[in-house]
């Protein structure tokens, strides 16, 4: 609780940018406020995280995909399917924080060649992806502040114990 009281900020302006890069300075400066955060590891995590830790888009576009599966085709792509797609997805979404949508955007070739989708199941993806991309921002940006906790928890344990 304290890390997340100071993060209104930073959630704010995820949801208004839709953008992790955009929102940087903002969680750096609203995690730096925080009494428990270690100051190092605040420097190290929250930047990194605005690049590579996407939990609120891949959660939520894997959802989107699996949904508009059923109701666009009828079914929901075999579970292979979805662990592969989910795999590649986690490769192709590292660095597309920066742009709003870039997650979805930088997928678009393994939703289409993994799970088959058509052109209609492109553009309810895209449509429905723009509609909430603010959220999975948010998400993304307050979980860096959660990972930095956890780091914090480790260092300091590792800390305590040399």
């Amino acid at each position: 609780a304290e890390v997340f009281k100071h993060y209104g900020p930073a959630y704010l302006t995820a949801v208004g940018t839709m953008s992790s890069a955009a929102t940087l300075p903002v969680a750096l400066k609203c995690a730096r406020k925080s009494s428990v955060l270690d100051k190092e590891i605040v420097d190290f995590a929250i930047p990194i995280g605005s690049t590579i830790h996407l939990c609120g888009s891949v959660l939520t576009e894997t959802f989107f995909c699996m949904t508009i599966s059923q109701i666009l085709y009828g079914q929901l792509p075999p579970i292979g399917t979805m662990l592969l797609f989910i795999i590649l997805l986690g490769i192709f979404a590292v660095g597309a924080p920066g742009v709003p949508g870039g997650t979805v955007m930088a997928s678009l070739g393994i939703v289409i060649s993994v799970l088959g989708f058509d052109d209609a199941g492109v553009a309810l993806l895209l449509s429905i992806f723009a509609l909430q991309d603010s959220f999975g921002t948010a998400c993304n940006v307050t979980g860096d502040g959660a990972i930095a906790l956890m780091l914090t928890g480790l260092f300091k344990k590792e800390k305590a114990a040399n």
